[in-house]
């Protein structure tokens, strides 16, 4: 899963906090930057804003995340990393979480803090 669909995930059920709030806007705000305010990504991640537990939004956001090669973008992942950390300091907000990773990519799981490092690895 693209880090960044995971943090927008993460992010929406919390929107009421005011810290994840200005972490989700400014992740926002990096986005449309990036990738303009009326792109298809930006108008998914609207979307799915709307009807957060909609499989199809969900699906559409990661359609577009994955065209937009979101996952390779350092300065997004950072503001998503940014955001995860906020999440993660609120109560309630370390929580297990399970990843499959398709392709060439291992599956994993994890708790608490977790580092996704894209790319080879030096040996």
């Amino acid at each position: 899963m693209d880090p960044v669909l995971a943090v927008i995930l993460a992010s929406l059920g919390k929107l009421s906090e005011t810290v994840v709030k200005e972490g989700y806007e400014a992740l926002k705000t990096v986005m449309h930057r990036k990738f303009g305010k009326n792109s298809d990504l930006s108008e998914a991640v609207e979307k799915l804003e709307k009807n957060p537990t909609s499989p199809g939004r969900k699906e559409t956001l990661k359609e577009e995340l994955a065209i937009a090669k979101t996952d390779q973008d350092t300065e997004l992942i950072q503001a998503a990393q940014a955001l995860l950390e906020k999440i993660g300091e609120l109560p309630g907000g370390q929580q297990i979480i399970q990843q499959t990773v398709t392709g060439n990519q291992n599956i994993f799981s994890a708790t608490g803090a977790v580092t996704v490092t894209f790319g080879e690895t030096k040996k």
